[in-house]
């Protein structure tokens, strides 16, 4: 399970050389012309200016879709809420969901990193998961907001319209419930894939600047889909059937559309982008 997990992380955090193919494909069916954007949630200083690409798609567009409302997300009440979902609500706390080894594990690389056990132990394996995942970003500057963000920003102070795909309780469930069933595997490989992430970080964002669908492919779907099947389920194929009615519909508006999503979930034989061109889209990269 080599990766695996980082890659399933890095997919919900995440996601030039001039003559390159970008993650930003041009849809059209009849009249109907649409954007679709893959996306990294978290970028490093350096990842900016985005691919003039994403540019050109939010220009040529009218409407702005999202995965969730990301204004949303800062209402007190979704903190709250949030919180509340990603701990035990039975009073049971990460050691009653471990083994003694696993356990272990888990204290001593919070202990290496100034992490104290007790701030995490009532925290499902997803959030601490997240955490350790977002302080090793950090410390290799992957601190900035990425492209659904910046687009958001940038929607906002143009007053252009803003959608999103899922609600942003559904996002949190998919969020919080990862590795229920399965907490041994997933805090073991989450702490030993840790060494990798720097690599593994720099080849996805390499990729996706890149549109090196193959690549993404093989870094993003083809390891989960194998090793975890129900997590590649849960939070791609589920997620993309729920959406594809949902962009399929913008076909029939008249005004031009930007749907921007994690990069994960457009590539590969059951990516979005495969799902339209058999449903009679003509697809070209930007």
């Amino acid at each position: 399970m080599k990766k695996v997990l980082l890659s399933i992380i890095l997919v919900l955090l995440i996601c030039t050389q001039s003559l390159a193919e970008s993650s930003v494909w041009k849809l059209q069916k009849g009249e109907s012309v649409m954007y679709l954007g893959g996306t990294c949630h978290v970028l490093r200083q350096s990842d900016f200016p985005l691919p003039v690409e994403f540019h050109t798609a939010y220009r040529a567009s009218d409407i702005l879709v999202l995965e969730t409302d990301l204004g949303k997300l800062n209402d007190p009440s979704i903190q709250k809420k949030l919180i509340s979902e990603a701990m035990y609500a039975d009073g049971s706390t990460i050691d009653d969901h471990l083994s003694s080894q696993t356990y272990n594990l888990l204290s001593e690389y919070c202990a290496s990193n100034g992490i104290p056990i007790e701030a995490v132990k009532q925290f499902k394996p997803s959030i601490i998961a997240l955490t350790m995942t977002t302080m090793e970003l950090a410390r290799l500057g992957i601190t900035q907001e990425g492209v659904d963000a910046f687009f958001f920003q940038l929607a906002t102070r143009d007053k252009k319209i803003v959608e999103a795909l899922e609600t942003v309780e559904e996002q949190m469930h998919f969020i919080v419930s990862m590795g229920e069933g399965n907490e041994d595997a997933f805090v073991t490989y989450s702490i030993k894939d840790l060494k990798l992430i720097k690599q593994v970080y720099e080849s996805l964002v390499d990729a996706w600047k890149k549109g090196d669908t193959k690549k993404l492919n093989d870094l993003m779907i083809a390891d989960v889909k194998t090793r975890t099947p129900n997590l590649y389920k849960e939070l791609i194929t589920d997620r993309n059937e729920n959406w594809l009615p949902m962009i399929d519909a913008y076909e029939k508006t008249r005004q031009r559309e930007f749907i921007l999503v994690g990069v994960g979930h457009l590539v590969g034989p059951e990516g979005i982008v495969e799902a339209l061109r058999q449903k009679g889209y003509k697809v070209e990269k930007l």
